[in-house]
């Protein structure tokens, strides 16, 4: 029963974080300063391929969950499926209401909409990495080329994965007839802050936030 109990717990841990991430990818756009390496990806692939972005989101994440599969499928879970399934559609819902609501925002807002987008997708992960129930597709990558091809560290991986995203996305939009001037709206500073930065913002929420949600034990009735 307590086993049982914990999954749930970890299974609602990894939904609200997905969710939350989900929001926080949403408010990125909506600032166009720059999203994380994977959504520069998406929002290049977006930009060339006409179909809803979540929609999108899913076909482009079963065909890494493939890989994974094929690969090394210990890294997937209950989360990666969550991950998979609602992340895309959440962003595309929060980034439609926003847009009604800002349609055109300031650059103050922007900067603002950044700082929130930022720390609210380091809120969501460490709910998302503390239940510990899969990784997302694309997180399995590195994690595949590092632990079981055995081809470097895992930072130095995932430096190359999130780079090797952000050209492809930047190519993506620019063959899409986007501009170069318009570039820095998928690949920007928040580009940079979640690539390099968001570390210690989510080790912060793990310890303080996430962990002791996960050790807190449900009180019996009285």
């Amino acid at each position: 029963m307590i086993q049982k109990e914990a999954l749930v717990k970890r299974i609602m841990m990894s939904l609200f974080g997905v969710v939350i991430c989900a929001i926080s990818v949403g408010i990125f756009k909506i600032a166009a300063l720059g999203v994380d390496p994977f959504q520069s990806f998406m929002a290049g692939l977006d930009a060339l391929v006409p179909i809803d972005f979540g929609t999108l989101y899913v076909i482009t994440n079963a065909v890494l969950l493939l890989f994974a599969l094929v690969f090394d499928r210990h890294y997937i879970g209950i989360a990666t499926f969550i991950n998979l399934f609602l992340l895309g559609y959440i962003t595309q819902f929060t980034y439609d209401f926003l847009h009604s609501l800002l349609p055109e925002p300031s650059m103050a807002v922007r900067i603002a909409c950044l700082v929130i987008g930022v720390v609210i997708i380091c809120f969501g992960s460490a709910f998302y990495m503390t239940a510990d129930l899969g990784v997302s597709t694309y997180d399995a990558i590195a994690l595949i080329i590092c632990n079981t091809w055995k081809k470097g560290k895992f930072q130095y991986v995932r430096i190359v994965t999130d780079l090797v995203c952000v050209a492809l996305g930047v190519g993506l939009f620019l063959l899409a007839g986007g501009t170069v001037a318009l570039i820095p709206t998928i690949a920007g500073v928040g580009t940079i802050i979640t690539a390099f930065f968001m570390g210690p913002l989510i080790e912060f929420f793990n310890v303080h936030v996430a962990r002791p949600v996960l050790a807190a034990k449900k009180k019996p009735k009285q």
